[in-house]
């Protein structure tokens, strides 16, 4: 059955490609002993240099489920997790250099190696050399495990810093520790940016920009890379790049390698934000003149935006238009089950904090809080209309009915009903027997602390790329996970443009776009720099929060010692009886979370740096 599926679908799809789960190479050749496999060998073959190609895609991670096996959300000021498992322990500061949580760095440089391998191997592949176009395929892979070994070090840059650059020499993991080889230093920070941005450059000179041709749809090269993924990574590449966090930071000014080699720029460089601006402004482009990417839209009878369900539904109607990256093969059901209420089998576990919730404007586009007291108590907007007193009844966007609702959660802009569960509102799925049901999150609450080490400290649960049609116990359906969208690359370009050319006309003119989808009014003309700014910062948090950006976006701009510390709040998930009983409904503080300086970057494992004289660790570790 043939299918006419848009750019993004082909371009991007990984996961139906990756059939197999092999962590190096050896682990490949490593067959039964009358069938040992060389490398000439594989890399004579096609099938077998596919099936190695297939395994080095599959070092992109899984990042769907959140609760452990990835940090990046929970580890920020927008989530909880109610098990006391590693990233508890690490909100509280209490991890060093040897706790050896989420070590990526040993999983990136198998990719690395394996990409390396592949690219140091494919030429004159006899299978594929008998082919008509074998060449150029040839090329075009040895250009995909390029693009993927940009990708792994890009990957280990934002969470580590500065790496060791390996380039195309191929290193035997069995050399003893004392070979030159294996002391290698860490390069600068800006060379590791550097070699990132020349790879991505290189591979994407020999890509195609799509897997699609008129009515001809290349379904074996489907999830492969395309030079606009290749300019999509490029553009978060520079971003970071020319962030506060490594761009003239004075905190990192005597932070150098054994031999006394500086790691990171000690001076601030405007120039690196307008190179984020274009390289963004580059996707942007493609977008507009092919019509295959952009906001991903659905209507409303009358023709205009329905932004709940525009914004609700880019997560769930997959392959659509706003699709940079995905992965078919992934966790979401782990995910959506720690995210349900138990009513409906989930496990009540995964909570926004109060600090998230008080970012979403009202639907009048107004921030509803604009600071706090020295206590932690909000001071109103009072332009927002925002209330904390009483209940009304309310119909909120997607609801199926009205209902008495506390008054924090009414009139929020759309993207808050399809971001938030709050206690009152109603389960999304209402296709069981049971129909529609309301959610208790209270103490006593059918998803309340009284009945469950299950259940949520901050009174809340996400609701954001679950399926309406979502049920723990019952067949689902299997979705690809979106990784990165088109809506990130108009964020990353105001950005970047704002920081470098503060008076340009299309940071408004993106900004609005973004805010036209979600269903708030457009900012007018004529703020300055730093309100900018703050609008900007305020939208990323909002349009791509549970997109594991938050934590790094507080960390590159240098907040994170205001955001990720102090005292965390969320409803009184020790109080309740009912969904109108205020003991529950008020700010509640769940937890005192820490950050030092030294968390802005993971630590190098220390068994990395005991193997290697020249590798430096990071500040503070």
């Amino acid at each position: 059955m043939k299918f006419k599926y848009s750019f993004l679908t082909k371009s991007l799809f990984i996961a139906t490609i990756l059939t197999l789960n092999i962590s190096c190479y050896k682990d490949f050749l490593d067959q039964v002993p009358d069938d040992r496999l060389t490398l000439e060998e594989v890399f004579n073959r096609r099938d077998l240099s596919e099936s190695w190609l297939a395994n080095t895609y599959n070092h992109i991670r899984d990042e769907s489920h959140r609760t452990n096996d990835t940090p990046w959300d929970v580890l920020s000021d927008d989530n909880d997790v109610s098990q006391r498992n590693n990233p508890f322990r690490v909100n509280l500061g209490n991890w060093n250099a040897s706790s050896n949580y989420w070590n990526f760095w040993d999983h990136y440089y198998k990719g690395i190696r394996t990409a390396t391998t592949f690219m140091n191997n494919i030429d004159g592949n006899v299978e594929i050399m008998k082919e008509r176009e074998g060449l150029a395929l040839i090329k075009r892979r040895k250009a995909e495990a390029r693009f993927l070994r940009a990708f792994f070090y890009a990957e280990i840059l934002k969470q580590y810093g500065p790496f060791i650059i390996i380039g195309d020499e191929e290193i035997n993991p069995d050399l003893p520790l004392t070979d030159p080889t294996m002391q290698k230093a860490r390069s600068s920070y800006d060379e590791c940016v550097d070699y990132i941005v020349s790879e991505l450059n290189q591979a994407e000179a020999d890509l195609d920009v799509e897997h699609y041709y008129g009515d001809n749809v290349l379904e074996n090269d489907m999830g492969r890379a395309s030079k606009v993924l290749c300019r999509a990574i490029k553009s978060k590449v520079l971003l970071y790049a020319a962030s506060p966090l490594v761009n003239g930071n004075p905190d990192y000014r005597g932070f150098t390698n054994v031999d006394g080699t500086a790691l990171f720029n000690a001076t601030a460089e405007v120039s690196k934000w307008t190179k984020a601006a274009e390289a963004a402004k580059t996707v942007i482009d493609y977008a507009e003149s092919s019509g295959k990417l952009g906001l991903y839209k659905k209507l409303k009878t009358n023709g205009s935006i329905d932004a709940f369900l525009s914004y609700r539904d880019v997560f769930l109607d997959s392959w659509n238009i706003e699709w940079i990256l995905a992965r078919n093969s992934n966790s979401l059901g782990s995910y959506q089950r720690s995210s349900t209420p138990r009513l409906a089998g989930g496990y009540a576990s995964m909570g926004p904090t109060q600090q998230l919730i008080d970012t979403y404007r009202m639907a009048n586009g107004e921030a509803p809080i604009t600071s706090y007291t020295a206590d932690g108590n909000p001071v109103i907007n009072s332009a927002s209309g925002y209330s904390e007193i009483g209940f009304v009844n309310f119909m909120a966007p997607g609801a199926t009915r009205q209902k008495n609702t506390f008054n924090m959660y009414v009139n929020r802009e759309p993207r808050f009903y399809a971001t938030i569960t709050y206690s009152g509102s109603d389960w999304i799925n209402t296709t069981s027997s049971l129909g529609v049901r309301e959610v208790g999150l209270y103490y006593t609450g059918e998803s309340g602390k009284g009945g469950s080490h299950d259940y949520t400290e901050t009174g809340y649960l996400f609701r954001k790329n679950i399926s309406p049609t979502y049920h723990p116990t019952q067949n689902n359906v299997a979705r690809p996970y979106v990784m990165m969208r088109y809506a990130e690359i108009l964020l990353n370009y105001v950005e970047a443009l704002n920081e470098a050319t503060p008076d340009h006309p299309d940071i408004l003119k993106y900004l609005n776009q973004i805010r036209e989808r979600g269903g708030i009014p457009a900012l007018a003309a004529g703020l300055n720099q730093s309100d900018m700014r703050a609008h900007i910062r305020t939208e990323r948090r909002i349009e791509l929060t549970m997109e594991h950006l938050r934590y790094f976006d507080t960390r590159r701009w240098k907040i994170a010692e205001q955001t990720d510390s102090g005292p965390f709040y969320g409803m009184n998930a020790e109080g309740g009886t009912s969904n109108t009983d205020l003991a529950f409904f008020k700010r509640t503080r769940f937890e005192n979370r820490v950050f030092r300086k030294s968390f802005y970057f993971f630590p190098i494992p220390q068994t990395e740096i005991q193997r290697n004289i020249n590798l430096v660790q990071n500040p503070g570790w």
